[in-house]
């Protein structure tokens, strides 16, 4: 828009107040360099330039005002940003441009379009987005007037597309022009290349592959019972089954992890030192696994004594495919989280003791020093965070507990919260819905990392047992006061409740969810199951972040209930395993999901990587067989019970020259713990390459604390209740129920449920229907204790024929 009754060409041509072309010599700093894909230089006026303005800005205008240029504290994000200010206009304007030269006004295409965008605040209406070209025969002159920006008080972002390039022209300059009496302030201006229209690629396989991708089960079985799935850095994948919830295999001491190899779709048993059943796990710096904690002893055969968690923690070594023994732990933890930091160390929390109680002791490995430190050199809070809580790494050093976790109710509380190390202190974060229902629901740090977004997905309730829920949450750790706001409900799929799949109703959804990030920015989920263990769903659909909806795609055909994992392989596909229903049977099939990417026409190839060791800060280069879109790193899995709190997709902003391609990496190794990475290149399409492993580590890596660049302001203060460390305790007081299951009848691996769903009613013969339909078998009753009134005869067996004879 041109500010009436003004030619064009007049509204530079008068009175400018141009700084000309500026040399380096004359910088009284170093200029900071376009950041990648934004073509302007020093867009948010950090860099000083050789006067009184910032470094590739000038002064412009014309006409009759009086005006003030000042570089201002008031910012949008960084240090600095650029007021100009009418006190007094009878015509012209006046407007901060990028220096008209070579060394700073960006180089354009004719005929191509460019997306300018900056953030600003303004006091008068009277302020546009004004464009110069530079022509090769003219010179400089006026193009367009593209964006009138509305009057805003508080920073607000502007975006617009320019125009085709005119023919001739080889530079653009512009900026904000003030044409009335008040102020206009500015930060953060961008500037991109519109890219290149894709064309719709053709589809390689059926229409429903390319709409919803495809499952395939594979012919070979998972030779063990294995419900924890690390993805190695050499592509293969260790299965770490323990005694399987197999209580015969851990009397016998027979233990057992298998390494897959997707390459030749064969498995090694590998010899298991101890019971990892419902361990932790995290990749360490390295590569190496830390298995942390497991089984010491099944429940007692009463039910009086719960599940045991030993002290014992190993390192697995993918090279020599072996475990090796740590210093202990300094509490027992059965069910622990697991956290890398960004200096290499892992933390922990949670899980039951030898003593089948809830830990309270906070762990924590040294990366340095290759142990678990005694308690005395960790921090303690002496809280205890329940069973696998969901603890994901902020982009500032403090952990989110998301609300996800395994078995009963949520900690008290919003069920919610950040986690402060350093300080030691607890912040509840509101919003969560229904907190009491997030039992093995899966939360992920949503694509990319840098957004600082948290999707929660699901959940159910073992002691209540209601039917597993739709919901999800999603929180802005970006904000200065964070919390949960609703998210769209997981789609539906079918239930099968033992007598064959049928669609579900009402308000259905499921627990035991698998959420898996792919390498086109967005979430698989999958699996599930209605109630505590029974009752699989069938249902799997993509989460895209950028529009916050769901796209129901194939299902799995295999039931992914209660220790089934989904995980993402190096190749784009997602590998799923498990399923272990009460009834103390297991799922040893395994399923393959090539998600719709697949079946888009030729994959891109990372034809070279010029180094696999990277820095934090770096800028490493690879090449590519033809243009991609976006390049990033995917941390591979340690998944288990739903909870992967350590996967997260870091973007690398690229810079393209032809088929070379260079990657900004990220200077915050809180965004990006230092260790092994999946290095995927996407083009327009959202086709992703096949993987290249590159190890990320560095001197930045062991002072994550100190590192800045680019770190937002964010969560500085929730105004949730804050609360310190407690006195000093041994344990919390945990029930040997809290699986949810009663051990008074059957065997230890065996799950009959503390409380049935709502509509199983509370009756010998209605509960004797459900556990037949659901293949429990021949169940012993153990002890001379009934509560669910199951042995009614007395004889103990429950269900006999005895217990649900009909009377005549």
């Amino acid at each position: 828009m041109r500010t009436p009754g003004i030619p064009p060409v007049s509204r530079r041509a008068t009175a400018l107040l141009a700084v000309g072309a500026l040399t380096t010599g004359l910088l009284l700093t170093a200029p900071q360099p376009a950041s990648a894909a934004n073509l302007i230089k020093n867009p948010g006026f950090e860099t000083a330039g050789p006067g009184d303005m910032p470094y590739c800005w000038e002064k412009s205008g014309w006409g009759d005002n009086d005006f003030t240029f000042t570089t201002t504290d008031d910012a949008h994000t960084g240090d600095k940003a650029m007021r100009v200010e009418l006190t007094r206009r009878v015509d012209g304007d006046r407007k901060a441009l990028i220096t008209e030269s070579a060394d700073c006004a960006p180089v354009v295409t004719p005929g191509k379009q460019y997306d300018l965008g900056l953030w600003y605040k303004t006091t008068t209406p009277d302020a546009s987005v004004t464009l110069f070209r530079h022509d090769t025969t003219a010179g400089w002159q006026y193009w367009t007037d593209l964006k009138t920006l509305d009057m805003q008080a508080a920073w607000t972002e502007a975006t617009v597309r320019t125009p085709e390039v005119p023919a001739g022209t080889d530079r653009i300059s512009w900026g904000v022009s003030v044409y009335g009496t008040g102020s206009a302030t500015t930060d953060d201006y961008t500037m991109e290349q519109v890219a290149e229209p894709v064309p719709e690629p053709g589809c390689t396989g059926t229409a429903q592959e390319c709409a919803d991708g495809s499952w395939e089960v594979l012919p070979t079985q998972n030779p063990v019972r294995s419900m924890h799935s690390v993805v190695l850095h050499n592509g293969k994948v260790l299965l770490i089954a323990g005694s399987g919830n197999d209580p015969e295999m851990f009397e016998e001491g027979t233990f057992t992890s298998a390494v897959y190899d997707p390459s030749s779709g064969t498995y090694k048993v590998i010899p298991t030192p101890d019971d990892m059943f419902c361990a932790g796990h995290v990749q360490l710096q390295d590569g190496r696994v830390l298995v942390m904690s497991g089984n010491k002893g099944y429940p007692s055969a009463d039910g009086t004594i719960g599940y045991q968690g030993y002290k014992d923690s190993y390192v697995f070594d993918p090279e020599t495919e072996t475990y090796t023994k740590t210093n202990d732990m300094n509490d027992g933890h059965w069910y622990p989280s697991a956290t890398v930091l960004g200096n290499g160390d892992v933390i922990s929390f949670g899980g039951l003791r030898e003593d089948s109680t809830g830990s309270v002791t906070a762990e924590l490995w040294s990366q340095a020093e290759q142990r678990w430190l005694p308690t005395w050199q960790v921090n303690q809070t002496w809280s205890y965070w329940g069973l696998y809580p969901s603890m994901i790494l902020m982009q500032d050093g403090r952990l989110f507990y998301s609300g996800s976790h395994v078995f009963g109710n949520n900690i008290p509380g919003t069920g919610s919260a950040i986690y402060d190390y350093d300080a030691n202190t607890i912040t509840q974060v509101p919003g969560l819905q229904n907190k009491d229902e997030r039992d093995q629901s899966a939360s992920v740090l949503l694509p990319p990392a840098q957004d600082q977004r948290v999707l929660t997905l699901g959940g159910g309730n073992i002691d209540t047992n209601p039917d597993a829920n739709r919901l999800t949450d999603i929180i802005d750790l970006k904000q200065p006061n964070p919390a949960y706001v609703a998210g769209p409900p997981i789609p539906q799929g079918t239930v099968d409740h033992g007598d064959g799949p049928v669609p579900q109703t009402g308000d259905q959804g499921k627990m035991y969810v698998s959420a898996v990030l792919l390498p086109d920015g967005k979430v698989l989920e999958t699996g599930g199951a209605l109630h505590n263990r029974a009752d699989p769903v069938f249902e799997t659909s993509v989460f895209d972040p950028a529009s916050e909806t769901f796209d129901p795609v194939a299902v799995d055909p295999e039931a992914r209930g209660y220790h089934s994992s989904a995980f993402l392989l190096p190749d784009g596909r997602v590998m799923t395993t498990g399923d272990n229903p009460g009834n103390g049977s297991w799922n040893h099939s395994v399923s393959i999901y090539s998600p719709p990417y697949l079946f888009k026409g030729e994959r891109p190839t990372i034809t070279s990587v010029i180094d696999t060791e990277w820095t934090y800060g770096d800028t490493q280069r690879i090449t590519v067989d033809r243009p991609i879109a976006k390049a990033e790193l995917i941390r591979p899995a340690a998944v288990t019970h739903s909870s992967d709190p350590n996967q997260r997709f870091v973007d690398l902003p690229l810079s393209v020259d032809g088929d070379n391609v260079d990657l900004n990496v990220t200077s915050n190794p809180n965004l990006a713990p230092p260790g092994w990475y999946m290095l995927f290149a996407v083009d327009a399409n959202g086709v992703p390459s096949v993987a290249k492993w590159v190890h990320l580590q560095g001197p930045e890596a062991l002072t994550a604390k100190d590192a800045s660049a680019h770190v937002h302001d964010f969560a500085e203060a929730p105004e949730g209740k804050v609360t310190g460390p407690r006195k000093k305790r041994a344990s919390e007081p945990v029930g040997p129920a809290v699986s949810g299951c009663d051990r008074h009848y059957g065997s230890a691996n065996v799950c009959v449920p503390t409380v049935f769903p709502a509509e199983v009613k509370a009756t010998t013969a209605a509960r004797c229907a459900w556990l037949k339909r659901h293949d429990y078998g021949r169940l012993e009753v153990n002890g001379k204790d009934d509560p669910l009134r199951l042995d009614k005869n007395r004889d103990g067996v429950a269900c006999g024929k005895g217990d649900v004879r009909q009377k005549r």
